[in-house]
């Protein structure tokens, strides 16, 4: 176990540097002068040139590289280009609205989905396993936007049950903190809910299927014994391993979910960023993200033991 976390250690460090080499190239290598593109079509030469000294693209590339590289190591993730303010600390006032929103919609995600996959595969070929399979193709067709803003006008603008835009802090008080996240959280859910529900299924319909099942029913094992006693835990990696990478995945529903619905999270910060062109928030979002994703990667491997002691590293 210890020489795996070793290697998978030294893995994740290459996998960053190389993140943070293309995130470093994403705009030095973007057609057009990256001082000009920043500065916008009203700069001045004497606005760019000094645009380019700020940001030491006068320097050439490997020293901007290494004093990019060193300052990311330190903590400084650099300066917004139009607030002025440092990115680590833009992103860390967003974060609660983004992670509250993630951690919901993954304990809603991975609840139904794992459930409605279990009665599936238990009862396949009927009702169930027939609305499970229609609702998984409506999730994966449909768009986060468009189940956004159905949502919306269903019990937002129609019923007024619930407020369809904005962020209560939970230190505010519990009950607006939840009311404000029902909607988006129910709207990211649907596709991670379908993904995961599916794979469920298969894996559930798998281990059913093989002899040592067979012969626990044969002895007379209960229903509740053979789907969480046997069949659970043997079919718990392919969808251990599909829960981290959906939670690792979150970010890019996240972007559209808080743009839908207003929220001030990461996802509605690179949107402004990307449409103000503030490159140092959109370089640091990225870091942070690529870095979430490696740690969630390493942690789902190191917890297949948990589900299935017979896996060695």
């Amino acid at each position: 176990m210890a020489g795996y976390i070793l290697r998978r250690m030294v893995s994740t460090v290459a996998v960053m540097a190389m993140v943070g080499i293309f995130v470093f190239l994403l705009l030095r290598l973007a057609p057009g002068d990256p001082a000009a593109i920043i500065a916008g079509d009203a700069a001045t030469p004497e606005m760019i040139a000094g645009i380019r000294e700020r940001l030491g693209l006068n320097d050439p590339l490997p020293v901007q590289f290494v004093h990019w590289a060193f300052s990311i190591l330190g903590g400084d993730f650099g300066i917004s280009i139009f607030t002025g303010l440092p990115v680590l600390q833009l992103i860390s006032q967003r974060l609660e609205p983004t992670l509250s929103l993630s951690f919901l919609t993954m304990i809603v995600s991975v609840a139904v989905g794992v459930s409605f996959g279990i009665l599936a595969a238990w009862r396949a070929g009927g009702v169930i396993d027939r609305t499970l399979t229609a609702f998984a193709t409506l999730g994966f067709s449909v768009p986060v936007f468009v189940i956004g803003f159905f949502l919306i006008y269903l019990f937002g603008l129609s019923a007024h049950w619930l407020p369809v835009q904005g962020y209560r802090p939970i230190d505010g008080g519990f009950g607006p903190w939840l009311v404000h996240l029902i909607l988006p959280t129910v709207t990211l859910s649907v596709p991670y809910t379908a993904f995961i529900a599916r794979v469920a299924r298969a894996s559930m319909l798998e281990v059913l299927s093989e002899d040592y099942m067979r012969t626990a029913a044969a002895k007379g094992a209960s229903s509740y014994a053979m789907l969480f006693h046997h069949a659970l835990k043997n079919a718990g990696v392919p969808i251990l391993t599909v829960i981290g990478l959906s939670f690792a995945g979150l970010i890019g529903g996240v972007v559209i979910t808080e743009t839908v619905f207003n929220i001030p999270g990461v996802g509605r910060l690179v949107v402004d960023a990307i449409n103000n062109r503030d490159y140092p928030i959109i370089q640091g979002v990225l870091i942070l993200v690529s870095g979430l994703y490696v740690l969630i990667n390493l942690a789902v491997d190191l917890s297949y033991t948990l589900v299935d002691p017979r896996i060695r590293y």
